[in-house]
């Protein structure tokens, strides 16, 4: 079936004007001012009057598998399913292993990533997880990333945090540099996807990568960014330095009692008022994974990420932090899609896949389109994932 959508406010995610969006199959056929219904073929037509089409989400860092045990194996988080996916307007999501490199295996990751892309949403995974060395599915780094299709990069290694294998420099720079020369080989990103703790630490290690080595920026990801106000400024110091990324996590809680998070949209506010670069910032969920609450070193509680949670703070930058909807756009769709070079998605242009949203004029989330296939509509669940 081809979908028309007519008279809607575009967002690539720069705005556009009102046009018409004509999609065949998985992807954009053409965009313009006017385009006809035909009865030639099998359409359904969609009426956008006053509401904005933006490119489907990109959320780069998901515990597709679940995470956490860092309060015992009760404290493992479930596997993520579709619907906890696509509500939040998310059409592509990057799979990682956290904390536990044990119990949750590279092996169990790629049949998840693979289970999910089945089911309609693009899914691709990082190898390893916060330990190092890093445990691989083929025996080491570059291997992975060149012959299995789903991996663009490495992670999530762990530095500034009580619960990563605190690797040296040297080690980090070693994975780093296999991780650019993986993605040189297979044409893919080669991204370290890094997680940086509350540890004094901080972004150092990234910056003596940079110092002594012949690896880029946006080779590295660091998140977890808005943890505290002191990690926050660190950020945006080796943002403006090194021209590098940062990430920001939007299942931060600032309401927590005690929290020193700070939420992804104020973060971005604070980030682009000391002129980090626009295109170099952006968010994450952590969804499906465990945040856990430690007291002097030990366990006191847990929560669970929500991919959700990635378009309400999207949401939040326009109505909170009086950001326009196309910046805050950026660090969900154009800026991970440019940095993980993923071929295709974050922009609406033809020939690009036809991974859609539609929105409404306050802001919620109306209809979800995966790969030419709609998924949510009128904000209720049209598909559901196998076992739902």
């Amino acid at each position: 079936m081809m979908l028309l959508i007519q008279n809607i406010h575009v967002f690539n995610p720069e705005y556009q004007g009102v046009k018409d969006v004509l999609i065949t199959g998985n992807t954009i056929h053409k965009i313009a001012d006017s385009l006809p219904v035909t009865a030639a073929y099998e359409m359904k037509v969609i009426d956008g009057t006053g509401k904005f089409l933006i490119p489907g989400l990109i959320d780069s860092h998901v515990h597709i598998l679940g995470g956490g045990g860092e309060g015992g194996p009760k404290t493992r988080t479930p596997e993520i399913i579709l619907t906890d996916i696509t509500k939040g307007g998310v059409t592509t999501v990057c799979g990682l292993l956290g904390t536990d490199g044990t119990t949750r295996t590279m092996t169990n990751l790629v049949a998840k990533a693979k289970g999910l892309q089945d089911e309609g949403i693009s899914t691709f995974i990082y190898t390893g997880s916060y330990q190092v060395p890093v445990r691989t599915l083929t025996g080491n780094i570059m291997d992975d990333i060149i012959l299995l299709d789903s991996v663009i990069g490495t992670g999530e290694i762990a530095i500034s945090d009580h619960r990563s294998s605190s690797p040296a420099n040297e080690e980090l720079m070693r994975i780093v540099s296999d991780t650019r020369v993986g993605g040189i080989l297979s044409a893919k990103a080669g991204v370290v996807n890094i997680h940086v703790g509350d540890g004094r630490d901080m972004l150092n290690p990234l910056r003596y990568v940079l110092d002594h080595s012949e690896v880029r920026p946006e080779n590295m990801c660091p998140t977890h960014i808005n943890r505290n106000s002191q990690l926050l400024y660190d950020g945006i110091e080796y943002a403006n330095t090194y021209n590098g990324y940062i990430d920001f996590t939007t299942s931060m809680d600032p309401t927590i009692p005690d929290s020193n998070d700070i939420s992804a949209s104020h973060a971005m506010k604070v980030a682009l008022d000391h002129h980090v670069d626009e295109s170099h910032i952006t968010f994450s969920s952590d969804g499906q994974g465990s945040l856990p609450l430690f007291k002097d070193g030990k366990f006191i509680g847990l929560g669970v990420g929500k991919v959700t949670s990635l378009f309400d703070e999207v949401r939040n930058c326009v109505l909170n932090e009086n950001i326009p909807l196309s910046t805050a756009l950026m660090p969900v769709t154009s800026n991970p899609a440019t940095l993980l070079k993923l071929t295709g998605k974050g922009r609406i242009q033809e020939g690009y896949d036809s991974d859609l949203v539609i929105i409404n004029e306050d802001l919620s989330i109306n209809t979800v389109i995966c790969k030419g296939k709609i998924m949510i509509e009128h904000g209720k669940v049209v598909v559901k994932g196998t076992f739902e």
